[in-house]
This record gives C-alpha cells, structure tokens and sequence, in this order.
C-alpha cells in the first residue's frame, strides 16, 4: 500500500512539474518581451543593448537568448511529448518529490526576486551595457543589500530549475547560465566603474557584489 501511494504521489508530482515548468517559461518570455516593448514605447529608448558584434556583451547576450529559447522550446515540448524526457538525460538519484519541489519553489522565488528588482529599477532598466549611460547610479532598495540582484535573482531560478528537471540538460544550462552571469557582471561592473568612478568605488566597498 504504502509503495503504491509513493508511487501514485511522485507520478503527480512529475505531472504538475511538468505542466508548471511549461506555464512558468511562457510567462517569463512574455513578461521580458511586455516588458521591453513597454519601457521602448514610454521611454522613447533602446532597452536591449548588444554591443558590438563579437564583444563580450555581444556573445553573453546570444547565449541567453539561444538558451533561454531552447529551455522555454523544452519545457513546453514535454508538457505534449512526456517522452522527450528520454533524451534529457535524467537523474533519478535526484528526482525525489522533495527535490523537485524544492527546485520548483527556489525557481520561483529567484524569478520574483529578479521581477521585484526589475520595478524597482523602474524606466532606468536596461539589458546589456549601453554605452552612453546610464545616467544615474541606482543603490537603494535591493541595490542595497546586492550590487546585482537581478543576477542573484536569475542564478537562484536557474539552480532551481536543476532541482526541479533534475537531468544533464538542466545541469548543462546551469552551467553555462552561471558562467556566462559571472562574466557579464564583471563587464558590467567595469562599465560602471567607467562611468561613476568615484561613486562606484564607494559603493562597492559598502555593498557586496551578491550577499
């Protein structure tokens, strides 16, 4: 008895998972998309900057974007196609219910810590390095306790979402999600640090780069 409810329970856990992580990714992909388009329209600005092609800016923003694609394409692919979990190279010492509820929950709450720091920031947000700003330096409300929250934010979504896909595909993801947010915060920082020199400085040594 007590197998079969085990059984039964982790059935439905990997079924809402499943359905979750599809909801989920289509909503992040339209609130980034909303989100830019509306800031574009109000602001009478550019909101994504990619640098010059081949630039460091350049590549980190073609690797988010292929991946994030490929993850949202995934998702929503085995929410139709449960069988497509055969080739994501699964881990099932990792694939307790406790697990991939856990990772679900760290998935969400990284993704609403990263949309809370995106309203703070509120029309000074941008995606890349602009080259001409900003205009302002931004260190209050989240930007106070993180000098990259939304960063910090991401990097909890995407370690969720290796504990809530627990496979070589989500381990991949975070791997190159980790190391591309680590290389384009420094180019950031060193963008910034340009730009307030003075400033900036004295907000790095009161406030860390993550916690």
């Amino acid at each position: 008895m007590s197998t079969a409810l085990s059984i039964e329970f982790t059935s439905d856990v990997i079924t809402f998972n499943r359905a979750y992580l599809a909801c989920f990714y289509t909503f992040v992909a339209l609130f980034y998309t909303t989100r830019i388009l509306y800031l574009k329209r109000v602001t009478h600005t550019e909101r994504v900057f990619h640098g010059s092609v081949f630039s460091a800016n350049w590549w980190h923003h073609k690797i988010f974007d292929v991946f994030r694609v490929w993850i949202w394409l995934t998702c929503v692919i085995r929410y139709f196609y449960p069988s497509v979990d055969q080739y994501l190279g699964l881990l099932p010492a990792l694939s307790a219910d406790w697990v991939i509820l856990a990772g679900t929950a760290l998935l969400t709450t990284g993704f609403a810590w990263a949309i809370a720091t995106h309203f703070i920031l509120g029309r000074c947000w941008t995606s890349g390095i602009n080259q001409k700003g900003p205009t302002q330096l931004v260190t209050n409300g989240m930007y106070g306790i993180s000098r990259n929250p939304i960063y910090l934010g991401v990097l909890a979504s995407q370690v969720g979402f290796f504990f809530a896909l627990p496979s070589l595909f989500s381990l991949l993801c975070l791997a190159v999600g980790v190391i591309t947010i680590l290389r384009q915060t420094i180019e950031e920082e060193r963008h910034l640090a340009q730009q307030f020199p003075d400033t900036y400085r004295q907000y790095q040594n009161a406030v860390p780069r993550w916690l």
